[in-house]
């Protein structure tokens, strides 16, 4: 069970990371319907298509990344911020620390990469 100060560091390591993913999310909207851009050569708008894909890329990431960190501070909300959902046990403060939005303890992350290897995931 997390301490009320791990809680909060926690909840405001989270939601700062949030308000960034979403300012970049944003920012990228923005930019992309920007419709100034005229490209006279083909190569210079195939590297802006380039551009634009890579970016995309990165942003559909983020949009994942959001959504376990919306998850997250759920959690927190309800009290199982912390408890692994495999064993019911605490995860590591350097675990979540290090990956704030897991739900598995590192035990039992190991086990589940382990059996996607002999998957062949």
């Amino acid at each position: 069970m997390l301490s009320k100060k791990n809680q909060q560091y926690f909840k405001t390591l989270l939601t700062e990371r949030l308000s960034s993913l979403l300012e970049e999310a944003n920012k990228t909207v923005s930019g992309m319907t920007d419709h100034g851009e005229t490209f006279p050569d083909p190569t210079d708008r195939a590297t802006l298509e380039s551009e634009r894909n890579f970016t995309l890329r990165i942003r559909d990431r983020e949009r994942r990344l959001i959504s376990k960190i919306k998850e997250a501070l759920d959690r927190l909300e309800n009290g199982t911020f912390g408890i692994c959902e495999e064993c019911g046990g605490n995860i590591s403060d350097k675990r979540l620390k290090a990956r704030p939005v897991t739900t598995l303890c590192i035990n039992c992350k190991k086990k589940q990469e382990d059996e996607e290897r002999l998957k062949g995931l």
